[in-house]
């Protein structure tokens, strides 16, 4: 059963920390959304001369009277740029050129919608706040375990905060993506798509979400198991204590009290050295009864 936990509670761990590298990763990336906007293409120079501007059939552009015509026409006379935006920034290529000019997507969304752009981040961080929280839990109980109780305890702990992070990473996602849509179509002229769809960020930023949903689902499994296997070794307890009580044996509260610890490899010494001297069959009663359990072992008791 050790051995069982011991690897449950690592791949919990694990499942957290890769959803937690995700997050980061897709919170701080530019990649959410790509596309292309069709934009026209700029004349061509001396300077700069390529299938990417409008070239005339003269070269001479400083002279007013000549008659320039243009060959480009219809769709030739566009190119497609290439953009990609994310929750904080919105890149688009430079043509002819080399590098990008980004802009703030804060500043593109329409002014009605910034708020839940704004309640998007905020989600984010408290998204990452708590898988942080969860993960740093679960590296307790694996690394600095000392008994049960505690153990339960902060895997408890850590698969609420991980439910916790999970729910509000599904709404920051679902909202940032309602902003994206209404910004295409209400957003300014010159930065509305013709086409786009979803980037790796937008991938990474969900399946961060789906590992931190299998780390949560494996950490309450884990609890529940631990409690269900605790509630049935107690009763397999207390009832060889009641068919011990038909025929009294001086070392029965021995026996049962090895039994109990032999369940858990991790329960205290103390509770071992007070029961020693306990020999009257009579006081069999005695090794039920919570009153006469120190408080600091009633927890592990029960």
């Amino acid at each position: 059963m050790g051995m069982d936990r011991r690897q449950r509670a690592s791949a919990a761990l694990s499942l957290s920390f890769l959803s937690l590298i995700f997050s980061i990763t897709a919170f701080s990336s530019s990649y959410w959304c790509e596309g292309t906007r069709k934009v026209a293409k700029p004349f061509c120079t001396d300077q700069r001369k390529g299938t990417h501007c409008i070239r005339f059939n003269s070269s001479d552009l400083n002279n007013s009277n000549a008659v320039q015509y243009i060959w480009e026409t219809g769709d030739d006379k566009f190119i497609d740029r290439k953009f990609h935006a994310g929750i904080w920034y919105s890149c688009e290529e430079i043509i002819n050129g080399e590098g990008e000019k980004c802009r703030s997507f804060i500043s593109l969304t329409p002014p009605a919608d910034r708020g839940v752009l704004w309640l998007s981040i905020v989600a984010e961080l408290l998204y990452i706040i708590l898988l942080l929280t969860g993960a740093t839990l679960m590296s307790i109980e694996v690394c600095y375990y000392t008994t049960i109780i505690d153990g339960l305890k902060l895997n408890a702990f850590a698969a609420i905060f991980t439910v916790l992070a999970g729910l509000f990473g599904m709404v920051a996602h679902m909202m940032y993506t309602t902003v994206f849509q209404m910004t295409v179509n209400l957003g300014p002229e010159d930065w509305r798509p013709q086409m786009w769809d979803y980037g790796w960020s937008y991938c990474l930023a969900w399946g961060s979400f789906a590992c931190c949903m299998a780390a949560s689902v494996t950490t309450i499994n884990r609890y529940t198991k631990t409690i269900l296997e605790f509630k049935r070794k107690r009763k397999k307890l207390e009832r060889r204590l009641k068919n011990k009580r038909k025929f009294p044996d001086p070392g029965v509260p021995e026996k049962a009290w090895n039994m109990y610890v032999s369940s858990f490899h991790n329960t205290t010494e103390d509770l071992v050295h007070q029961l020693k001297d306990i020999h009257n069959p009579a006081s069999i009663s005695m090794f039920v009864d919570l009153n006469n359990i120190p408080e600091p072992h009633r927890e592990e008791y029960c």
